[in-house]
């Protein structure tokens, strides 16, 4: 049985992957800070085990890694999900929330997967899940699109590094995804408004198109994928796109 290893699994995005993964018949390790969420989220599925851990504290790359090798005996596939949002720009961002986004975004996984790359073998995979805002520009993007376009890079070096080792390194890099971090925001008619009608895709995107999106890179169709990202937008990043609504609607001056 294949092993794999996701970060901040108690919601969103990481707990679809870990749920998508153990239907595909691995045996996942899901991490987070909820205990309440994770005892809910093994409970969901047989070959869920989970682990409470603040990726932010020293030790918590080697109790991951001996968790999930004390388990499985190995680690096939490192999902480093784990992140947070509504970040600042720029003028607005202190020291102390750079260093959060930073630390949880950039160093965490940098960390995490130095600590399992020895007990990965020819076949295994990191897929690490970044963001369209280190694609393209984005508005209050500050410390986050930091942190994400440093895990882009970080994606490329491994996959070069380690790749001739038979271990592939990817990104996926979701657009707004309905989950309980982005409810707050989607709630804002003028944020849902610029992914909606700049978006050519009848809906937005969900976990499970993520998830799915994870797991096809974790599959033996994703085996010649290496230092990519996939953009799960629905278009949103690449186009110049505008609905009808917003071609036709009557513009005002702020």
């Amino acid at each position: 049985m294949q092993t794999a290893v996701v970060t901040g699994a108690s919601s969103g995005i990481g707990w679809g992957c870990a749920v998508r993964l153990a239907q595909a018949g691995m045996a996942v390790l899901g991490t987070g800070r909820d205990r309440g969420r994770l005892a809910e989220l093994e409970h969901s599925h047989d070959a869920v085990a989970t682990l409470a851990v603040d990726l932010l504290d020293e030790d918590a790359p080697r109790r991951i890694v001996e968790a999930a090798v004390q388990r499985w005996g190995r680690i096939d596939f490192l999902v480093n999900n784990a992140g947070a949002g509504s970040p600042k720009p720029l003028h607005e961002t202190d020291d102390e929330n750079l260093d959060y986004f930073l630390g949880l975004m950039l160093r965490a996984p940098f960390r995490l997967t130095r600590e399992a790359l020895p007990h990965m073998r020819p076949g295994s995979a990191i897929i690490n899940i970044t963001s369209t805002f280190a694609v393209v520009g984005g508005l209050r993007g500050g410390a986050y699109s930091a942190a994400k376009g440093g895990l882009t890079a970080l994606t490329t070096h491994l996959a070069c590094q380690y790749g001739a080792q038979g271990i592939r390194c990817n990104a996926v890099a979701p657009g707004v995804i309905r989950t309980p971090m982005t409810e707050h925001r989607l709630a804002d008619e003028r944020f849902r408004r610029i992914n909606t009608e700049m978006t050519p895709h009848q809906r937005l995107g969900t976990v499970d198109d993520v998830a799915d999106t994870v797991a096809f890179l974790c599959s033996p169709g994703g085996s010649f994928i290496n230092g990519q990202t996939i953009v799960v937008d629905g278009g949103w990043s690449s186009t110049k796109y505008l609905s009808e609504r917003a071609l036709t609607s009557q513009w005002t001056t702020p």
